[in-house]
């Protein structure tokens, strides 16, 4: 039996392999994007930014978008308060008497008491109605963004003619075992998101970067559809525009369209976020992500079993340890360039020693995403 289990694992291990070996080369064929930063911008945009309870970001969020290296008239700010407690609404007034392309709507005007599941989208919906640009951009309250985050976006959108655009995005690090971690295991994310948008398979991005054109949104009747789950305002509407557009997504790989954020302060913030993040895992129509997660998911549930396995045969650590070292190495031979794109290589130096705590911590998320229930900003999400 046990032999049987190692077997079904090692070839498991072997395609899992090959997908991130693929992966890397995808990768490593993007092209930076380079484009005349003296050309005279076009493109009319209207971010939108969800907020509940972010007096501690808002401010710090709102500045970096209003202080864009853009004409002000170009570009217009919406941040939808969703029934905050706290200082948000209080601070976004007060900046509005200095920025006038700031605009703020209030989700409990619009939902009059009725009880959603997926306020989010609900609060994007509604900012998009009330937009006047013709790309909506969506990022998140407890995000940074770089001072040519508009201009590279509205220069990628000239150069490339896309209707979706799916873009960078990071935690910072403050050297925490726990940041390291989150930082760690993003890495990963963000260049499986990046290698294979660009190759133009699946359809990944995060909803803290992403822009498509308003029209789009409209015509593929915006969220209707997926607006009963929680999570998924950004790869499951992806989807939605991929079946209409096949050629028209784009991802925007320069380092002047990063949005940076902090991690989760806490070991249970951060598995609330990853169980939201699993929860659509059985929500995807595109295949491709639905049968690559349970590739991966199956794998690192095996290397679980294996590990506690091991302890009851004899040469069994040897042998987990074998199969580990051989996914920590193709593991990282993809992580080395997404790092080096983000500044951040010196923090590959601790992945060996994470290993374990990641195959572990992929198999309860996973598992808790599928059957569990999760808190996120107060709220209990089934």
């Amino acid at each position: 039996m046990y032999w049987s289990v190692i077997l079904i694992t090692a070839v498991l291990l072997l395609a899992y392999c090959f997908l991130i070996i693929l992966y890397r080369q995808w990768f490593l064929r993007l092209p930076l994007f380079i484009f005349d930063k003296d050309a005279d911008p076009q493109t009319k945009f209207s971010v939108i930014i969800p907020a509940k309870d972010e007096e501690e970001n808002i401010e710090k969020c709102l500045l970096s978008v209003l202080q864009q290296q853009y004409p002000p008239d170009l570009f217009e700010v919406i941040v939808i308060n969703d029934h905050s407690t706290d200082q948000t609404e209080n601070i976004i007034r007060r900046m509005q008497a200095t920025y006038s392309n700031l605009q703020l709507l209030h989700l409990s005007d619009h939902l009059h008491g009725v009880q959603l599941n997926a306020y989010k989208k609900k609060s994007i919906e509604w900012a998009i109605a009330k937009s006047n640009g013709t790309w909506i951009v969506t990022t998140d309250a407890d995000c940074l963004v770089t001072a040519e985050w508009l201009r590279t976006l509205d220069a990628f959108i000239r150069q490339k003619q896309p209707v979706f655009v799916a873009a960078p995005v990071m935690f910072t690090n403050n050297h925490s075992f726990l940041s390291v971690f989150q930082l760690l295991d993003f890495i990963s994310l963000q260049g499986i998101t990046a290698a294979s948008v660009s190759a133009g398979h699946h359809t990944m991005c995060n909803g803290a970067n992403i822009a498509y054109r308003k029209t789009i949104f409209n015509e593929v009747e915006g969220f209707s559809g997926i607006d009963g789950i929680a999570s998924g305002d950004d790869m499951l509407l992806m989807y939605k525009i991929k079946q209409k557009y096949p050629d028209g997504l784009g991802y925007l790989y320069a380092k002047g369209s990063i949005v940076t954020t902090a991690p989760m302060p806490d070991w249970k913030s951060f598995f609330n976020q990853r169980i939201r993040w699993a929860s659509k895992a059985d929500k995807y129509e595109d295949k491709s992500i639905f049968w690559t997660l349970a590739l991966v998911y199956a794998v690192n549930l095996l290397l679980l079993v294996l590990f506690v396995w091991s302890f009851f045969i004899t040469g069994g650590l040897y042998n987990w340890l074998i199969l580990v070292i051989a996914k920590t190495i193709i593991e990282l031979s993809l992580m080395i360039p997404v790092a080096r794109f983000y500044g951040h290589v010196n923090a590959l130096l601790w992945f060996p020693v994470m290993q374990p705590f990641h195959i572990t911590y992929t198999v309860i998320a996973g598992w808790l995403g599928k059957f569990g229930s999760y808190q996120w900003k107060g709220r209990k999400v089934h």
